[in-house]
């Protein structure tokens, strides 16, 4: 498939020019300015290149680490499923975890419960060496 890295690369012009940057917590799912990505990386979708995250660990008010969601069901352990306003069945892709800069947060769309957020850390933290 053809990925559109010119049409990205003018909206991500934009999305550094924002000035303000949303306030934001650990555990909350947002939509987020994704792009579009080298090979199997998480690309955002639609016209403004989005996708939901969840925030993983704030460093400061500028970045944060998120995980890209997906709403395609999948198993393993580089996959964290849990529901998402009881009826949304979500999937953390833990091994696309990516820092970002808030300025690509757009909107808050929920959080993720306090104990699906600590399995999916204890989870992530199996992956590492």
């Amino acid at each position: 498939m053809k990925k559109n890295f010119d049409t990205w690369n003018k909206k991500k012009i934009n999305v550094n020019d924002i000035v303000g940057v949303p306030f934001f917590h650990e555990r909350e799912i947002w939509f987020c300015f994704l792009g579009v990505n080298v090979g199997f990386e998480q690309d955002g979708q639609g016209d403004d290149f989005q996708r939901p995250v969840v925030i993983i660990k704030k460093f400061n008010n500028e970045i944060c680490w998120a995980i890209p969601l997906s709403k395609t069901k999948r198993r393993g352990k580089y996959y964290f499923e849990f529901n998402f306003n009881e009826d949304i069945v979500s999937v953390a892709i833990l091994s696309q975890i990516k820092l970002i800069d808030v300025k690509r947060l757009t909107y808050k769309i929920g959080e993720i419960r306090e104990c699906d957020f600590l399995n999916l850390i204890k989870k992530l933290k199996a992956l590492l060496p």
